[in-house]
């Protein structure tokens, strides 16, 4: 997988994915149910499909809120880079924030 991505990198500097595969869910979305006790980790998987890959590989990568939605919720956007280079993706951030300043944004609490 870790010589699939690099080849993928040679033609690529970056790679740009959402961070998560939905919005996030209501409190309870994770659970298990006794007839299936896999369901939580079955909805885990649909709501983190992109970012994993970084994980098994060891490849630099970073989110950043770039967006929000309706709700008032950050909306990632993943990046990741070829292996060692971390430096592209500060300088990129730094890009990112200086066009879209995100320091000072912060989602609505809840403690429902």
């Amino acid at each position: 997988m870790s010589r699939a991505i690099a080849q993928f990198h040679e033609r690529y500097d970056l790679w740009l994915s959402p961070t998560l595969g939905s919005p996030p869910p209501k409190r309870g979305h994770f659970d298990a149910t006794p007839d299936n006790p896999m369901a939580g980790l079955d909805r885990a998987i649909e709501y983190v499909p992109f970012t994993p890959l970084q994980n098994a590989t060891g490849q630099p990568a970073m989110s950043v809120p770039l967006y929000w939605n309706s709700e008032g919720l950050p909306v990632g956007v993943h990046f990741a880079a070829r292996f060692g280079e971390e430096d592209m993706l500060f300088r990129l951030a730094a890009q990112l924030e200086e066009a879209r300043p995100w320091a000072n944004r912060r989602p609505p609490i809840s403690a429902v």
